[in-house]
């Protein structure tokens, strides 16, 4: 690969072919109906929190980061310090938020919104490779790529994919084949010393949202990728070899297909457990019934005594009484872990597992 120059886009070949357009096809109506299924679930929230952890996770351990859904749940919600897996994984989460909140404020993701949402993944605050000697490397420690070594190169390379996402102009195709041309271009830069594959699956989904493809980021690619991982590099590497984007945007088209048919799947068992719990609450205990109240048990698997207080304007003894009344029902579990009572919504748990 020392050979290879890594060309500016928009691609030079057409990529519309009928494959592709079929896969496309196939991506844009799961997309679809995933945007409209997320609408039914009545706080956005309730779906940012609990499939934003599974993404970071799923992303962190295409990185050989690896925590358990516990492990990342608890630290979510306790004063206690993380392990270190667990800690990155949570700096995904956070930095998939702020990049959400950037884009849903501005409709622009531009190389500063990278850099600013690749400091919260990373802390070392470096920005964009300033010193040669990156290399990409395969499983017996030989070299696959080198990506542009020099810091100009990297700014010139990055500002022009900052106008390839941001001008529709550039490149008139549909803006779901787009995405997977931006990922491949992200990732062959290559700008940051680190967390390059984890920041490049963040733009992924708020690229879909910029596009209004989505309301809210919940179509997360890494479970699919991590699945099928071998595929995964092996397609970017036949870009750079063979030119092959083709089978690149089918295989990832697909990946949009599969993973937007299991999100609506996991979104409407969560509603249907939501509804469950309304008629239960509402059925043995109707006075303490309250949107807020179900809603907090949804947000997060782990709830506690403080955050019934918050957010239902409470007093203590009344949400101690409230969190009771659910254990009764079955609707929760208690827990202690070190000094505090952690009440686990189980059912909710379980279908993440």
């Amino acid at each position: 690969m020392e050979n290879f120059e890594l060309q500016k886009l928009p691609p030079r070949q057409d990529i519309e072919t009928k494959l592709v357009l079929r896969a496309l096809n196939n991506a844009s109506r799961a997309l679809a109906e995933l945007k409209g299924e997320a609408k039914t679930i009545p706080n956005e929230i309730i779906l940012i929190n609990t499939l934003g952890l599974q993404e970071a996770k799923d992303s962190s351990a295409i990185e050989n980061i690896v925590t358990t859904n516990d492990e990342l749940f608890l630290a979510d919600v306790a004063d206690t310090i993380a392990n270190i897996a667990t800690k990155e994984v949570q700096n995904y989460s956070k930095a998939l938020k702020q990049g959400f909140e950037l884009v849903r404020k501005h409709h622009l993701l531009t190389s500063n919104n990278i850099v600013e949402i690749h400091g919260e993944l990373e802390p070392n605050k470096k920005g964009f490779r300033k010193l040669p000697g990156t290399a990409l490397k395969n499983s017996a420690g030989e070299t696959v790529y080198t990506p542009p070594q020099h810091y100009d190169t990297i700014v010139d390379l990055m500002s022009n994919l900052e106008l390839y996402i941001n001008d529709s102009d550039l490149h008139d195709i549909d803006p779901l084949l787009k995405m997977p041309i931006i990922h491949y271009q992200f990732e062959s830069i290559h700008p940051f010393y680190d967390g390059n594959g984890r920041t490049g699956r963040i733009i992924n989904i708020l690229y879909l949202v910029q596009q209004q493809l989505l309301d809210i980021p919940v179509l997360y690619l890494s479970k699919y990728i991590i699945q099928n991982k071998a595929e995964y590099y092996r397609h970017l590497q036949n870009i750079r070899t063979n030119n092959d984007y083709e089978n690149w945007l089918i295989w990832l088209l697909n990946g949009v297909t599969e993973t937007s048919k299991s999100t609506i799947e996991l979104i409407q068992k969560i509603k249907l457990l939501m509804e469950q719990y309304i008629e239960k609450i509402k059925e043995t205990y109707p006075k303490m019934y309250s949107k807020d109240l179900v809603e907090n048990l949804f947000k997060h698997p782990y709830t506690k005594i403080e955050f019934i207080m918050n957010d239902l304007q409470v007093s203590k003894p009344t949400a101690m009484d409230y969190l009771n009344k659910l254990i009764k029902l079955d609707l929760l579990k208690k827990e202690k872990r070190w000094k505090t009572n952690y009440y686990i919504n189980e059912q909710l748990y379980e279908l993440f597992l």
